[in-house]
């Protein structure tokens, strides 16, 4: 309801301000806030409303709301599930506002690293803005490997495995020389995607964990297990890592950004110095290795008819996404900002155990733009991987049931594409 106020026998309407509904995951939604003041404070005549949602409970309130024509207007998603509500067709196309927007010089798409950026555009249009990045690589005890006669990290996937065997070679009993959790998928897929695999073939319609580049990264993944280099166990069978990765238990750890401080806080100062960070090896002789291209995205959504509204969302994105508040959001979180420009202004580029990261962040990859992907990684290749790393499956074996499960995964979409390919005709 508007707001009449009398001043001086005139009489002046003042407008009711503008909703902009925000939903944001996890700590971030509370973390967001002091952001949330200062784009209100610029911008007076909107409000935003921000809800904080539990990761573990975000998908399904956000397939509930969809359902029942009730999704925000501004939304954090991760990334593996941007195809899913592109496909749904849930999200705002953001093309012609970027276009607009790198005009005007606020936001810069060449700032971002490519394949963060990337993930964010499918079919050719752009469905989000890239909030924080993470991806993972390597927590490396640099003083063990050189005390096993390796000077310089690896580089090659061939220095990486020789590496790791003469590391354990000077380990006390009951070591190893990496710690890579079994419940985790990124390693394998990682390690998939150097090799070259795309994982899925016939526009994501089938699987292709069996097709020769998968296979190749999988028996190197399954081999460093079989050799004893890595523990068969999932994260959950080491109460500290801190405390092991200080002992000398293993001197690899695949893990994201999330870690350096932790470590830096846990870790005696006796060991200042003696790790670091450090890119994925590769197949060949490119470096470092593509890694996964992970964080979250703001979107938005397609539901809402009132064009001030949807104009006063996309200020809220225009406005998060620069680079100036990518650094506020970075010191706020520690997460790490999506563009090179954030990374020089927070100073994060010359911090040695963040410098691995920015390094990493040249050579990501966004997983296939495939709704079912999460389903596919979480539920059917953490399954088959555990199978052939202890030994109830060969790697043959293993890969034709994913793919079988994966086909069966994708059956839908099958239906779904091909149906639009003959309407299309």
């Amino acid at each position: 309801m508007a707001i009449v106020l009398l001043t001086g026998g005139c009489r002046k309407v003042q407008e009711p301000k503008t909703v902009v509904d925000f939903w944001a995951m996890g700590a971030e939604g509370e973390r967001a806030l002091p952001l949330i003041e200062a784009f209100e404070a610029a911008h007076p005549a909107i409000d935003v409303r921000v809800q904080q949602v539990p990761w573990n409970a975000a998908h399904e309130k956000l397939l509930t709301a969809f359902a029942g024509n009730s999704l925000p207007d501004v939304c954090q998603l991760g990334n593996t599930w941007i195809a899913e509500f592109e496909a749904l067709g849930a999200l705002a196309d953001l093309t012609d506002r970027v276009t607009a927007s790198e005009a005007a010089g606020l936001i810069d798409p060449d700032d971002f690293f490519p394949g963060v950026w990337q993930g964010n555009v499918i079919g050719g249009r752009i469905r989000g803005l890239p909030w924080y990045v993470d991806t993972r690589l390597l927590f490396v005890r640099t003083d063990l490997l050189k005390q096993a006669g390796h000077a310089d990290l690896p580089r090659t996937w061939n220095e990486w495995m020789q590496a790791m065997r003469d590391v354990q070679a000077i380990q006390a009993a009951g070591s190893y020389a990496m710690l890579a959790p079994t419940n985790e998928f990124e390693t394998p897929i990682i390690l998939g995607m150097q090799a070259g695999s795309a994982m899925l073939r016939d526009d994501g319609r089938y699987g292709d964990f069996g097709g020769a580049e998968f296979k190749r990264a999988f028996e190197f993944y399954v081999n460093i297990f079989r050799e004893g280099l890595a523990p068969k166990d999932s994260n959950s069978m080491i109460s500290n890592v801190a405390q092991e990765f200080e002992r000398g238990t293993f001197a690899f750890y695949v893990t994201g950004p999330w870690n350096v401080q932790g470590f830096r806080d846990r870790l005696s100062p006796r060991l200042e110095g003696k790790w670091t960070t450090c890119p994925w090896p590769s197949p060949d002789d490119s470096w470092p290795g593509v890694a996964i291209a992970g964080g979250s995205s703001l979107v938005l959504f397609e539901n809402s008819s009132d064009e001030r509204r949807r104009e006063a969302s996309w200020q809220l994105l225009e406005f998060l996404a620069q680079p100036r508040q990518q650094v506020s959001f970075t010191l706020c979180t520690g997460n790490l900002p999506p563009g090179a420009k954030a990374w020089e202004q927070s100073g994060m580029r010359n911090d040695p155990l963040f410098a691995g990261f920015y390094e990493q962040l040249q050579n990501v990859r966004p997983v296939p733009p495939a709704p079912e992907w999460e389903h596919i990684v979480t539920g059917e290749l953490v399954k088959r991987a555990d199978a052939a790393i202890n030994g109830r499956q060969t790697v043959d074996e293993a890969l034709a049931e994913l793919d079988q499960r994966v086909d069966e995964i994708l059956e839908k979409r099958r239906w779904i594409l091909d149906r639009q390919a003959r309407l299309q005709q």
